[in-house]
């Protein structure tokens, strides 16, 4: 299994519209046949930072996901959003 973080510090005033996007991108999300799970968080410390934490089963359901038509119409629509963007971290369980 791969497990994805993904952070991103949005833009003051842009949450909302922020998070009615990830509602679609995380309903679409889990029902696709390889996700194991998939939320969307926000920190405790900073009510701006937000995280995508996912889980896969494999590479494959990620290349799968990368080219679904919710990931790729959706995930352009969150960027303008952004103040900003982190590098997504992948992990292997162990």
């Amino acid at each position: 299994m791969i497990k994805i973080f993904a952070k991103q510090l949005i833009k003051e005033g842009k949450e909302e519209e922020f998070l009615k996007i990830c509602a679609e991108l995380v309903e679409k999300s889990r029902a696709e046949e390889g996700n194991v799970f998939y939320s969307i968080n926000r920190s405790k410390e900073n009510d701006r930072l937000f995280a995508f934490i996912e889980c896969w089963k494999d590479q494959a359901a990620i290349e799968i996901h990368n080219a679904t038509p919710h990931f790729t119409t959706l995930v352009p629509q969150i960027g303008p959003l952004c103040e900003e963007k982190y590098p997504a971290e992948f992990y292997e369980e162990v």
